[in-house]
């Protein structure tokens, strides 16, 4: 786990952390970098090759909802990714269960939870946008869903992640959080989260993961809850989360972002205060990791996470690379 020393805990607070935004000060030396449209930026090193199928789309003119689904779907595909789709690392009862959501630069949205034995929950979260009057549909009922309407039921439990869960499950391990301070793959290194604009100039965003390995079967994080695991506002801009979903959760982590960018902050800075939030409010914030990307109209991207670690894809026309998110904690 990151530790931190007393001095390093006092110049944290001076961020604002006892008030709803950064103070002036703090907020001078936190800058975004301003893109050119099309742009699309993810979370962690498997954004990467997300970002490269979302450009295709991107560069030849497409629409925004369909880079951002056709980015995240190649992660859901994906056996080497433990932590989304296909290969997923299990359930406490050995059962692959996802969560993904989608929203449009209208404010239309659309997710699924605790879905089993469908490989690309993002589509099936963009057919409940598109085709139902509701939101969310979870569990048996969404698998139904899925099956009307032409996704077939999988095996998403690999061979491999089998054995992993066997063997937890013989060690009579409980379940516990991870934070992967140095960027190595971890049973709890997650969600694959994209927001892109394109040249219309339309935001549109993504979310999917098989959530915490052996998390309490019937748990459901952060990813599928509009205004937790992605917010958009195709007026204002759009976030995403990563990490620890309940903490996520607790503050409405996405929304707030959004929420501060519609106040004057640029992407970067209301990252960091989405952070600042969650150290504010939560007695056990040094337990976990979050990490926040975000993207405004005008195409200021910015990232942050609450431990060092945290990686984000960005590709546009002028770079496509990885880069790591500014922490709260910074390495000792």
């Amino acid at each position: 786990m990151a530790t931190t020393t007393r001095r390093s805990f006092l110049t944290k607070a001076t961020l604002g952390i006892a008030g709803l935004s950064l103070s002036v000060k703090a907020r001078a030396k936190i800058k975004s970098e301003r893109v050119n449209s099309p742009v699309v930026i993810s979370t962690w090193r498997h954004g990467l090759q997300a970002n490269d199928a979302a450009w295709e789309i991107l560069s030849a003119g497409g629409y925004s909802l369909d880079a951002v689904e056709a980015g995240v779907r190649v992660v859901e595909s994906d056996p080497e990714v433990i932590t989304v789709g296909y290969g997923g690392i299990p359930d406490a009862s050995g059962k692959v269960t996802l969560d993904a959501c989608i929203m449009n630069e209208k404010g239309d949205a659309g997710s699924v939870a605790f879905l089993q034995c469908i490989k690309h929950p993002v589509s099936v979260a963009r057919l409940v946008m598109e085709q139902t009057p509701h939101v969310m549909l979870a569990g048996k009922g969404a698998q139904q869903f899925a099956l009307a309407n032409g996704f077939k039921k999988e095996k998403l439990l690999t061979k491999e992640m089998r054995r992993h869960w066997k063997k937890w499950k013989k060690e009579e391990r409980e379940f516990s959080t991870k934070i992967n301070i140095e960027n190595q793959l971890e049973e709890n290194h997650d969600t694959i989260s994209m927001l892109a604009i394109d040249d219309e100039g339309r935001l549109c965003g993504a979310c999917t993961t098989s959530g915490m390995a052996f998390k309490k079967h019937g748990r459901v994080g952060d990813s599928p809850i509009i205004g937790a695991g992605l917010f958009v506002d195709g007026e204002i801009g759009g976030a995403a989360a990563t990490g620890s979903g309940e903490l996520v959760m607790k503050t409405l982590g996405s929304f707030l972002v959004v929420e501060f960018m519609r106040s004057g902050m640029s992407p970067k800075e209301a990252c960091n205060a989405a952070i600042a939030r969650i150290v504010k409010t939560i007695p056990d914030y040094e337990e976990h990791q979050i990490g926040y990307i975000a993207v405004n109209k005008s195409g200021e991207i910015g990232a942050a996470s609450l431990q060092p670690g945290f990686d984000y894809a960005v590709k546009s026309t002028i770079t496509s690379e990885l880069r790591e998110a500014g922490a709260w904690f910074k390495k000792l």
